[in-house]
């Protein structure tokens, strides 16, 4: 048995109306990776995340957690993991010290080490000030933290963290961001992470698998999967819709590649955009066309994103 781990292993989920959310997706975690679990909406992202923290149950396939299995152990997989869901479920009435004092309790502190525990985690989260005021009091941004804290009292070893920085302004989604990369590269936490924001998942995440209609549609480093789309984005602004209709006509005279004219923008999508840059402006002076600005793009996990879920949907989205 290896502490950290996920395993993953032809997982299925058929519900009662026999709409099959999840169609046999293997995947694996390594013990200490941050891992990015992304999907669109429907997709069965969060029907597989409530499988792995048992509380859903597969309908075939099999998931194991630090080893132990998700149908036959899950009590033993409940010590192993801390879960942050995407509404927090602190009591308003209570402070933030006496919360982390009683889920010490729960999982058989003593009162002691409890007080200890609740201590130490206000600091890492920065709220020991806040420490005595009531959850009521605290601000959108303050309960993410506590309730990050609240899920760290038994030091798991793997954290499941479920969109957790939606709805939360920059200032605050940064600062659980730090406290995510601190909890993976110096306390060797495993993170699995579904998150709405792709970049979140690209400044984070070690290894990025990606769900669409139950099935797994690509998956590997954020860097590998940028490279696999292979081309560069070149943005075009122009004076007007007519001079961006003319030059979207002349740039398809020049090559074969997708592009895009939209008002008076364009879009011309193309490998190593850099060094085909300068070709393009001549064939705009040469038409006699004058831009007004030129941006060049490199693939994100944004672009990643749209191109597998509309790949697998055709098109369509």
């Amino acid at each position: 048995m290896t502490k950290g781990t996920i395993e993953v292993h032809g997982l299925e989920k058929t519900f009662k109306d026999q709409f099959q959310a999840v169609k046999g997706i293997s995947f694996s975690v390594k013990k200490g990776e941050c891992f990015a679990f992304l999907g669109p909406n429907g997709a069965g992202k969060s029907t597989t995340v409530k499988m792995l923290t048992t509380l859903i149950a597969p309908t075939g396939g099999q998931a194991l957690v630090s080893g132990y299995d998700v149908l036959k152990d899950p009590g033993r997989v409940r010590w192993e993991i801390g879960v942050v869901l995407q509404e927090t479920g602190l009591d308003t009435d209570m402070t933030g010290r006496e919360l982390l004092e009683l889920q010490g309790r729960i999982f058989n502190l003593s009162k002691k080490e409890a007080s200890r525990r609740a201590e130490e985690l206000l600091k890492k989260v920065g709220l020991h000030e806040e420490a005595d005021k009531r959850c009521g009091k605290y601000s959108g941004g303050m309960r993410r933290r506590l309730d990050l804290a609240v899920t760290l009292v038994h030091n798991p070893p793997i954290l499941f963290l479920d969109e957790p920085t939606t709805g939360l302004d920059p200032l605050n989604r940064k600062a659980i961001w730090n406290e995510i990369h601190r909890l993976n590269k110096e306390e060797g936490t495993t993170i699995f992470l579904t998150t709405q924001y792709l970049e979140e998942a690209d400044a984070l995440a070690d290894y990025v698998s990606i769900i669409n209609d139950g099935e797994i549609a690509a998956e590997g480093t954020a860097a590998r999967l940028k490279q696999e789309i292979g081309a560069d984005v070149i943005h075009w602004t122009f004076t007007g819709e007519e001079d961006a209709q003319r030059a979207a006509e002349t740039f398809l005279q020049r090559e074969d590649v997708p592009v895009v004219q939209q008002a008076e923008t364009v879009k011309v999508t193309t490998a190593d955009a850099g060094s085909k840059l300068q070709d393009y402006i001549s064939a705009l002076t040469e038409a006699g066309i004058s831009m007004v600005s030129v941006t060049v793009k490199s693939p994100t996990l944004d672009d990643v994103f749209i191109s597998v879920t509309n790949e697998k949907d055709g098109g369509t989205k």
